[in-house]
């Protein structure tokens, strides 16, 4: 189709039949023959070029003739060779801006420019006419323009790629399906006109004279890459580069939609990763233009990535943190998010930002709350706990990231700096109300009366089944999260109690046990404190357990949670109550905190597997509690330590409150012990007005009386109205680089898709459970936290037709095969039918 006739039957003819009216205004009189060949028996054309009276009455009678029961005309078109009126002003004049406004107007806007229609009739030859527009003032002629290609359609290009437009024809050069690589090679004739088709659309003549595609893919993906690198650089190339080949600027907008459309398609996108990072390479890209501060908006090679996370930190470190945000929406589109490691360096800067700007609204708003020891609870319970779980996720997003550039220090600093100053001022506040309302706060749940009020009671009812899991350093805001992980199975209430000082495990175990509230003292026996309950020793778990085995007899069972939910007890029909104890979150951060935070989810989902399992063996609820909450104190540094106060203190719990006699001073506060709920041997307490402790090198701690160690949760759980979803005709299909079966990196990406063929479910999401397990059940392999994975429980929600990229952090010690596996959160059984995936390691070390 020629030019001339894809704006007549193309633009013209389908705008003029849809409105009925149509004024053309043509100031160069480029389009008159083709609105002239428009008229016929139904369709009248008015020529506004002579006289404008006539043409005025012309075209008043056409127009009255259209619709006309009378009269056979369907539309009228008036040519006017002058510009098309812009303001009102121009219309006001325009005696033919009336029909304009009744019917359509051509151009109506940039896409009727003559260039734009050009482009749209012979896609396959934008560059060239491109450049013949470039080297035209008045822009070419018709027959130019159909020239251009000499008519050449590439017939052997799409006989063999089985595609239509030049576009695809492009893509499937660079990025050939299997059935494309298969004709490629089974077919001959198509080499020559690549050659052609390439010179036509973006000016590269070919240097190889291999004929296989290989050969011709090698120099082209080159090319186009270097080519959009090129268009996007705000500035010269470095001289060393200068000689590289690339597109002219004609060819850039066939080679960023290639390199879009490359980017975006999920089957394209891994092996435009590889490609990029060996251009990079062979190029020397990085080195040559590292210090390129502005490479544009385009991110075509991974060195690139690394500017755009440079405006991200600073934008957090000099306060910026609309330019931050700016940067993390771009970037969650971007290619290089197929790559764990990328993942990771933006999820610390999403972490550190969502924390940074929490942080500052939480110190505005704590001037509010401060007034009074309740009001500090409240707020802390309604929304100042987010500081802690964000904080949280940030440190865990930090332990997960090896920064090899060193570009995370600042962020990470700046980050830490602003939770430790909202800590200190929250625990300035916090202290002085317990110096004068005491603890635990009045009229209020603490843990000392846990059992009693909410097991005891239920226990009375004989066959009532309950479960008691005692969980150790289960923090509130863990608390929070767990109670919405419940509630996808089942009805769960949460509700704060108030933790026994001194917050440490031996302590506030013992208060969770029956009678605590009036029977449990603290005495001090061969240099160390040992909790007593009517004056027998509850210190260890043995002790404890024996007073609940001598209440409940045959009704009594206990047994690690670990050991429940991986075994297969059996509990015996005469169990009423069943004690199920946690002491891995504890034990994790204790031994090492800086690289155990990950390993919190873990434990959650324990706790909901395990009601799964309770709710199977006929139990009616489970009372969820814990000893003791936590601080992580990541910003300590060299002497961030509290001074201690003068006297006698033959007790120090953890470095963060000791017991004995003494006296207050401007670093500790010291109180009679029973004002902060502590009976037995010793006359006073004292702890830190800060959040450091009474030593030094401690990274994580509890034992003091602060919000995050002394705030904790109690859930309730219904077991027995659990209503079980129907169902669903889903399947989760999970792939790994276009079907690859090895892992070179221990932050695979593994893309995850929810197909649904039932139409009542597209509506309807799914929550998974992705675990990378070697050949005996072994977990080799979790989800990096954050982004599209829940940081407290790292499971993953998709809705029906949604692909998503989940990381996974490998075990640095495992080699071998394994599979990646999409659970059901709460059973652990596959989530449908197949959703597994089979790889194998080969790491290059």
């Amino acid at each position: 189709m020629s030019i001339a006739e894809f704006i007549r039957e193309s633009v013209l003819r389908p705008r003029l039949k849809q409105a009925g009216a149509l004024v053309v205004y043509d100031a160069d009189r480029r389009y008159r023959e083709q609105c002239f060949d428009l008229a016929g028996d139904k369709v009248r054309v008015v020529d506004a070029s002579e006289s404008s009276i006539e043409s005025r009455e012309a075209a008043l009678l056409a127009l009255r003739e259209v619709g006309h029961p009378q009269t056979p005309v369907d539309g009228v078109l008036i040519y006017v060779p002058r510009k098309r009126p812009e303001s009102d002003e121009d219309k006001q004049a325009d005696p033919f801006a009336l029909y304009a406004e009744c019917g359509a107007v051509f151009p109506q806007d940039d896409g009727d420019e003559y260039l734009s229609l050009c482009l749209r009739a012979r896609p396959d030859h934008a560059t060239e006419i491109r450049q013949v527009f470039a080297n035209s003032s008045g822009g070419p002629t018709f027959a130019v323009i159909d020239a251009i290609g000499g008519g050449v359609s590439w017939p052997h290009l799409r006989a063999t790629l089985r595609v239509e437009s030049g576009r695809e024809i492009l893509a499937a050069l660079l990025a050939p399906s299997g059935a494309q690589t298969t004709a490629l090679k089974e077919q001959e004739g198509w080499v020559q006109e690549a050659r052609d088709f390439l010179r036509a659309t973006l000016g590269l003549s070919l240097k190889t004279r291999g004929k296989t595609w290989s050969a011709l893919a090698d120099e082209l993906w080159r090319y186009v890459l270097f080519s959009e690198f090129v268009f996007d650089l705000p500035v010269a190339l470095p001289a060393t580069l200068q000689g590289v080949p690339h597109a002219p600027m004609e060819a850039r907008p066939i080679v960023e939609d290639v390199c879009d459309r490359l980017r975006s398609d999920p089957k394209s996108c891994a092996i435009y990763i590889e490609r990029a990072e060996a251009i990079e390479a062979e190029l020397n890209l990085s080195d040559l233009c590292g210090a390129i501060e502005d490479l544009g908006e385009r991110d075509t090679f991974p060195f690139e990535e690394r500017t755009f996370l440079r405006t991200a930190i600073k934008g957090i470190v000099t306060g910026d943190t609309d330019a931050t945000r700016r940067v993390l929406t771009r970037q969650k589109s971007s290619v290089w998010l197929g790559k764990g490691e990328s993942q990771a360096q933006w999820d610390l800067i999403r972490a550190g930002l969502s924390l940074v700007e929490a942080c500052d609204d939480f110190e505005r708003q704590l001037p509010d709350h401060a007034r009074s020891q309740a009001e500090l609870i409240d707020f802390y319970l309604g929304s100042l706990r987010e500081a802690d779980r964000l904080q949280r996720e940030f440190e865990q997003a930090a332990g997960d990231f090896l920064d090899q550039h060193g570009l995370m220090h600042e962020v990470i600093g700046q980050a830490r700096a602003r939770y430790r100053r909202l800590a200190e001022k929250v625990q300035g506040v916090f202290v002085k109300h317990v110096e004068t309302a005491g603890w635990p706060p009045a009229g209020r749940l603490a843990n000392a009366d846990a059992f009693d009020r909410l097991v005891a009671d239920r226990l009375k009812e004989s066959g009532r089944k309950v479960a008691y899991l005692m969980v150790d350093a289960l923090r509130y805001e863990l608390g929070v999260a767990l109670e919405k992980l419940l509630a996808e199975d089942g009805p769960v209430e949460l509700q704060a109690a108030y933790a026994q000082l001194p917050t440490i495990t031996l302590v506030g175990m013992a208060s969770l046990l029956p009678g605590a509230r009036a029977g449990l003292t603290l005495s001090l026996e061969n240099d160390a404190p040992v909790p007593k309950l009517a004056g027998a020793p509850v210190g260890n778990v043995a002790q404890r357990m024996s007073v609940l085995s001598k209440r409940y007899g045959d009704r009594f069972e206990e047994m690690p949670l670990n050991d429940f939910v991986r075994g297969k007890p059996k509990i015996a029909e005469t169990v009423d109550l069943l004690v199920l104890r946690s002491t891995e979150i504890d034990s994790q951060l204790e031994s090492n905190p800086e690289t155990t935070l990950g390993l919190i989810p873990g434990t959650l989902k324990l706790i909901r597997v395990a009601l799964h399992k309770l709710r199977g063996m006929g139990f009616k609820e489970a009372v969820i509690v814990t000893d003791h909450g936590f601080f992580l104190n990541a910003q300590a540094e060299a002497g961030d330590v509290c001074v201690k106060p003068q006297g006698t203190w033959p007790v120090n719990a953890h470095d963060r409150m000791m017991l004995g006699t003494g006296s207050s001073d401007g670093h500790s506060l010291v109180v009679g012990a029973e004002k902060v709920g502590i009976r037995g041997d010793f006359a006073q307490v004292a702890m830190p007005r800060s959040m450091a402790p009474y030593r030094s090198g401690h990274l994580y701690f509890h034992g003091g009386a602060s919000l995050a160690e002394a705030v904790v949760p109690v859930l309730v759980a219904r077991l027995d109205t659990a209503s079980h979803a129907e169902q669903r005709k889903v399947m989760v299909e999970l792939t790994y680089k276009n079907g690859a079966k090895r892992i070179t990196t221990r932050l695979p990406v593994i893309e995850v898709v929810l197909v649904s063929d039932d139409m009542f479910s597209q509506d309807v999401s799914l929550e998974i459970l992705l675990e990378a397990q070697d050949s005996k059940g072994n977990v080799v392999g979790e989800p990096r936290p954050g982004g599209d994975v829940n940081p407290a429980t790292r499971t993953v929600t998709l809705m029906p037709g949604q692909r998503k990229q989940i990381a996974l952090r490998m075990d640095d010690e495992f080699r071998g095969k394994f599979s990646v596996k999409a659970l059901n959160p709460t059973t652990l059984a596959l989530a449908s039918k197949g959703s597994e995936l089979a790889l194998e390691t080969d790491y290059t070390e």
